[in-house]
């Protein structure tokens, strides 16, 4: 296909899978305690889905501590075959499981995993974290390639559209092997909630797998403190957002392509005929790195928390990270799920922080945080769910806060709110960070919530961001995973970078902080309303936006916006405009955009009638609007 092919369906027209195969971890044979692999130990096998009885809180030391089930440890002085086959094991378990209750973290250990000659190559699943252990990511290399690719469907029907939930981070890949179209590529074929971050590749990446059969469509993506040696091809990528990285070229757009403090990235030409829908932002106003799991010279086990950093360029690790704060695990509480939420909010409350290790977390009350500066660090995407209709995380001190790595599941006792950042106006010098949060109503279970996020603190940045309104798989209906808003922000100096939020039944986004920023935000509206009457604000405002500035907000900027629209109920649904933002001269949007993808009815205008509307006779072209006002 084209690399600008102006036609990309939505995922339901596209990408149904039905329902989900459930597969679970591997238990493989190499463990010889929880959360370590031995370096002589037989082949991996596959093991049953249920989930073990564990401990309610895993004792831990900095020189070894019990990850629990589903963490895989590499060494380099492991045989490589052991390697390969526990990640092939690993990736047979994920790659269908969609909705299934297997979370795994594949760890390496400093060193050099793989060769030239006789590389180390595998897939990444659903629910699946590939970290390195180092300090930077030259401390670990893989002479080979870690891929996504796409999932063929049918034999016409091989997409990306719905590679969720994985991550690669803080390492190098140096590319090697592949065969035929694959050789000497990198692909991570992703969509949402699917981080790139602190990871050095020296080869060729691509952003597409344009190696199966087609249609080959993606729909990413996230890239933060990464750099590139070789070119990365975008290819049939909808929208993406690189921050703070280093580039050496890229291919192509779609519809809307941002990069923020990213050198080598290309200029803006967003909206300009036949140009590249770039926007380019040459610094990151503010931003801090997720903090991530490490071991130190002397093999204890750390958690970096990376420094705040202000209108930077570039990753953050290739300057001295002096400034970065260096946890013990041992200030730590390593819980499971079998970990009763009153253990976790009593460690919390006496100034622990805590690390929440792969599975999924029944919570019968909210994990609440007290304490300025404390980190809620998820290993292995652990999936939140609150089952009496609480919120699955309340925040009391915003204050210097990292909550990073989770996914939070509404419940089937409808929740106010899912995850609750307040604690007053916080500190321009300590934000909050929220990294790689990803909440979901419906999907894995039916679920309702009235606002998924909501941010009532100052000072919050929020870095990637997917709040997703599930439109396939269990519990999905228009009256049964019921779900008003996506985000709500009410405090100021609130900074969002790669938010991704889609399907929510009213306002999908409600800000009415000052000072907001975000800096590239996708959204599909909901694509089941069932009539016009059932989704109308009133007269004269057909549907819902997408994006709402409150009428008192006095300053906001944007960049980089865009909604689409696929209404499959065989009705008529139009939405009066996808964006409301007050007429003032503080708020400030660039490049805009709106796309009908399939389905009936459309968009009439981009930004508060300004902008052409969006049909099946437009399908796929899209409506911009460069500036506004």
């Amino acid at each position: 296909m084209s690399l600008r092919s102006p036609v990309v369906p939505s995922r339901r027209t596209v990408a149904r899978a039905g329902g989900a195969l459930v597969a679970l971890v591997v238990a493989v044979a190499t463990l010889v305690a929880p959360g370590t692999a031995a370096a002589a130990a037989p082949p991996p096998t596959a093991a049953p889905t249920a989930t073990p009885a564990v401990a309610p809180a895993v004792p831990t030391t900095a020189a070894e501590p019990a990850l629990g089930r589903g963490v895989y440890v590499f060494d380099p002085s492991m045989p490589q075959a052991v390697i390969q086959q526990t990640v092939d094991a690993v990736a047979a378990a994920q790659t269908d499981a969609q909705f299934g209750e297997g979370r795994v973290a594949l760890l390496f250990r400093p060193g050099t995993y793989g060769s030239p000659d006789h590389p180390l190559s595998f897939s990444v699943g659903y629910y699946t974290e590939v970290a390195g252990l180092g300090s930077v990511p030259s401390d670990v290399t893989i002479n080979g390639t870690v891929n996504v690719y796409n999932r063929c469907l049918a034999p016409d029907n091989c997409i990306a559209l719905d590679n969720f939930w994985r991550s690669l981070s803080n390492l190098t890949i140096a590319v090697a092997g592949g065969e035929g179209c694959r050789t000497a590529t990198e692909f991570w074929a992703v969509s949402q909630a699917a981080p790139m971050r602190r990871v050095q590749v020296r080869g060729n990446t691509s952003l597409m797998d344009y190696c199966t059969a087609g249609p080959q469509y993606a729909s990413g993506g996230f890239i933060a403190d990464s750099a590139f040696t070789g070119p990365v091809t975008n290819g049939s990528q909808q929208q993406f957002l690189v921050r703070n990285s280093a580039l050496t070229g890229w291919s192509n757009g779609v519809w809307n392509q941002v990069f923020a403090g990213t050198t080598g990235a290309p200029a803006t030409s967003f909206g300009q005929p036949g140009a590249q829908p770039y926007t380019t932002l040459a610094a990151t106003p503010v931003s801090a790195e997720r903090p991530f799991l490490a071991t130190d010279a002397h093999r204890q086990w750390v958690v970096h928390v990376p420094a705040v950093r202000r209108d930077s360029a570039g990753p953050g690790w290739t300057s001295a990270s002096g400034a970065d704060r260096v946890l013990s695990l041992c200030r730590f509480l390593v819980a499971t799920p079998a970990t009763p939420v009153r253990v976790m909010n009593h460690a919390l409350a006496t100034g622990r922080n805590l690390l929440l290790t792969p599975g999924v977390y029944r919570l019968t009350a909210p994990i609440t945080v007290t304490r300025r500066d404390t980190v809620v660090l998820g290993l292995g995407f652990p999936t939140l769910v609150p089952t009496r209709g609480t919120a699955a995380v309340s925040v009391h001190a915003a204050t210097g806060l990292r909550l990073a790595g989770v996914i939070v599941d509404a419940g089937p006792v409808r929740s106010r709110v899912l995850v609750d950042v307040g604690g007053g106006r916080g500190r321009a010098a300590d934000p909050a960070v929220l990294s790689d949060v990803f909440l979901r109503v419906g999907g894995a279970a039916a679920g309702r919530v009235d606002t998924a996020l909501q941010v009532s603190a100052s000072h919050v940045v929020l870095d990637d961001i997917w709040s997703w309104r599930a439109d396939h798989g269990t519990g999905v209906g228009w009256t049964v995973n019921t779900a008003a808003t996506g985000l709500r922000v009410t405090g100021d100096d609130v900074t969002a970078y790669g938010l991704f939020v889609e399907h929510y039944q009213r306002t999908e986004v409600v800000w009415s902080g000052q000072r907001g920023t975000v800096v590239m935000f996708q959204n599909e509206l909901p694509y089941d309303p069932p009539s016009q009457a059932a989704w109308q604000q009133g007269p004269g405002r057909l549907g819902y936006p997408a994006f709402a500035l409150a009428p008192t907000v006095r300053t906001f900027q944007g960049w980089g916006m865009g909604s689409y629209s696929n209404f499959d109920q065989g009705v008529d649904i139009h939405a009066s405009t996808a964006f409301v933002v007050p007429r003032t001269p503080g708020v400030q949007l660039r490049s805009l955009l709106t796309v009908f993808l399939d389905g009936s009815g459309g968009i009439d205008s981009v930004v508060d009638g300004i902008g052409a509307p969006v049909t099946s006779a437009q399908q796929g072209v899209p409506s911009t609007v460069v500036a506004f006002p």
